[in-house]
């Protein structure tokens, strides 16, 4: 799981950087099939709140997923900046709201370690690694553990 499996073999890992408030995250590439611009979603009544509603994406309806609200931030009003990231794990497909897509990257495999100790035990379930690259600190999510939680919501 995490780290192991997205990347096991690799000495590259190619990721996907967004950014939820201040933070950068990555995205496994692999898991990533498309970024799209913030569009309005149908809300569904009675989904938990991570999941405000849903969109058609080339004929697929997908859940919309508040990546801030899994990950314990609270949510934010979309900007120009808004986007929709089409993530795909197994038999799931899902649409991450993030607050901006900054760039695809190719970040070497000795620039990860572990997540340190003493982060939110609530947001560090969420994340394989961490890295420093760039100057920027970027944490690496874990698409297997997203995807788990959201099908126990």
């Amino acid at each position: 799981m995490g780290i192991q499996s997205d990347f096991a073999g690799q000495t590259d890992h190619n990721v996907l950087l967004i950014r939820l408030a201040d933070e950068i995250y990555a995205l496994p590439s692999a898991h990533v099939r498309e970024v799209g611009r913030y569009r309005a979603f149908t809300p569904v009544p009675g989904a938990p709140p991570a999941i405000p509603g849903i969109i058609s994406q080339r004929g697929v309806i997908l859940p919309v997923v508040d990546l801030r609200l899994v990950l314990g931030m609270p949510s934010a009003e979309t900007t120009r900046s808004t986007r929709l990231v089409t993530v795909v794990y197994e038999d799931t497909d899902m649409a991450l709201l993030v607050d901006a897509v900054i760039d695809l990257a190719t970040i070497p495999a000795e620039a990860f370690g572990q997540p340190p100790t003493g982060l939110d035990p609530a947001r560090a379930r969420f994340l394989s690694a961490v890295a420093f690259y760039e100057d920027q600190t970027i944490a690496l999510l874990d698409v297997v553990v997203i995807v788990a939680a959201l099908r126990e919501a």
